[in-house]
């Protein structure tokens, strides 16, 4: 099983979570969406209405809480686009930072930074162990494009020194991870793991997204989660806001299938409807 192996290797290939058609949706919603990007792609992309809905895909959360627990929720999600016009490489490491809704100095956790306005601190191993990523492939990941590679089993070491990754890096037989479109990487934020550059003409999209046990930590520090607005009208239509440009509603139409429809003209209502249910329930 997937989860046995996130666990004693910290890391899984899952293939055909997301079938063709969810792929080209979200493909062409993000295309169509005026995101903010930096050469190797895009951060804070949950603040996007499609990533939002995927990353609370029931799919998506059913891999989450297999390992996390029935509470995991996603608090951050990148897109990494890798091609030809846009190539790069990342050396061995561990993903140690994480976003936090204030500054707060606790033991074990730094140094400090902030990043678009967001502080992020490098957290202790305890916390880091309620963390998984699930990297959804929006395109084939060969040998060829710059694949995700790993160290098995280096996420039960804790946080490393760099000397010490450089030492593992040739001692342990590292392991490409190939998913195909469609598929799912799961992995532990403290396995080692690189990425050579693409030698492929083909571009290899990566939506990166981050789940979290629970959003308090043990130490009392709180996540910073910066998703998109939602709503729930009935138990058949949800309506999904980013900023105050563009309403999404968003219906099932089958198991795992939902459509969505932007509309613009309800933003306002649909704001002030919000607000004033807000402030009736907190009154």
């Amino acid at each position: 099983m997937w989860q046995r192996s996130v666990e004693e290797h910290g890391f899984a290939i899952i293939p055909d979570v997301l079938a063709g058609e969810d792929i080209s949706r979200l493909s062409g919603d993000l295309a169509d969406a005026q995101l903010r990007r930096s050469r190797a792609g895009v951060r804070h992309a949950l603040r996007n209405p499609a990533v939002a809905g995927l990353a609370q895909d029931s799919r998506l959360l059913r891999i989450a809480k297999g390992v996390l627990g029935s509470k995991a929720f996603p608090f951050r999600a990148t897109l990494f686009d890798k091609s030809p016009a846009s190539n790069w490489l990342v050396v061995w490491h561990q993903d140690t930072a994480l976003p936090l809704r204030n500054k707060q100095e606790v033991q074990g956790w730094g140094p400090w930074s902030v990043k678009d306005g967001v502080i992020y601190a490098h957290a202790p191993a305890d916390a880091l162990s309620q963390v998984m990523a699930l990297r959804v492939h929006l395109d084939d990941s060969t040998a060829q494009n710059g694949p995700l590679r790993v160290l098995p089993a280096t996420q039960t070491l804790g946080f490393l020194t760099d000397d010490e990754i450089h030492q593992l890096s040739t001692q342990v037989s590292s392991v490409d991870c190939v998913v195909p479109r469609g598929g799912v990487l799961a992995m532990r934020p403290l396995i080692v793991h690189a990425s050579s550059k693409s030698q492929s003409e083909s571009s290899r999209r990566v939506l990166h997204i981050e789940y979290a046990a629970c959003e308090l930590t043990a130490d009392g520090l709180h996540l910073e989660v910066r998703i998109e607005r939602c709503a729930i009208l009935s138990q058949s239509i949800v309506i999904a806001c980013h900023s105050k440009e563009a309403v999404w509603l968003v219906s099932p139409v089958g198991k795992d299938r939902f459509v969505r429809i932007r509309v613009t003209k309800l933003c306002r209502l649909f704001f002030s409807l919000l607000d004033a249910s807000n402030q009736l329930t907190n009154g």
